[in-house]
């Protein structure tokens, strides 16, 4: 399933699972920007059509479109998502490109390792300008190797992330509380010189010769 975009997509957000892209990306979520989740799972605890709601619910507020992927959740291969990666990349010719950062979770593994092949360059791939590998709770409280160093930072609104995350309801657990969430946003706010921030790693920046 996948929402016609409204507007003109300039940026494109890699996220492995519904509410990954609030967690580590809420300071692009606009109508310029699609996002391609990998899969819903469906658990005794928690419905499918609950996350499905949550999604549209979040999409909605935030004014994002979206494609829905039919992998299962926990053994996504990074094969299985290149080819759908590769062909969103060709359709909308991003400006940006989001990237999870590697972590102990398989899934946000296969994702960043399918995202770093279809933005690699390419004669006959569009070449992303910039491609920015964003984080999660996660990843940041338990590293599964060498975290990248953020270098970009972007000032957000920690209220306004924080009720959009609350949108994902059945999503919001202790190890990524909004306790938590809120205390990265203020390191990284720190590192930058803001209140808070989200924070990324330039995989690529193309600049454009000035005249």
């Amino acid at each position: 399933m996948s929402p016609e975009p409204e507007d003109a997509v300039s940026t494109l957000v890699f996220s492995p699972h519904v509410d990954d892209e609030v967690l580590g990306c809420f300071a692009v979520l606009n109508s310029s920007t699609h996002v391609l989740f990998g899969g819903v799972e469906e658990r005794p605890t928690i419905p499918r059509s609950t996350r499905l709601h949550e999604l549209n619910n979040s999409s909605t507020h935030l004014g994002f479109s979206w494609t829905l992927l039919d992998n299962t959740v926990n053994a996504y291969t990074a094969s299985a998502l290149i080819s759908p990666m590769e062909e969103l990349i060709d359709l909308h010719k991003p400006q940006t490109v989001l990237i999870p950062e590697p972590s102990y979770n398989q899934d946000h593994r296969a994702f960043y390792d399918a995202g770093l092949v279809a933005t690699r360059p390419h004669d006959t791939l569009w070449m992303v300008p910039e491609v920015l590998i964003y984080e999660q709770p996660h990843s940041v409280m338990w590293p599964h190797t060498q975290q990248p160093l953020p270098n970009v930072f972007v000032p957000i609104d920690i209220q306004a992330k924080l009720d959009a995350y609350a949108r994902y309801a059945s999503q919001v657990r202790g190890h990524r509380s909004p306790e938590t969430v809120a205390a990265m946003a203020a390191l990284r706010g720190a590192q930058a010189g803001v209140s808070h921030a989200e924070a990324y790693q330039a995989r690529r920046i193309i600049r454009q010769q000035q005249p």
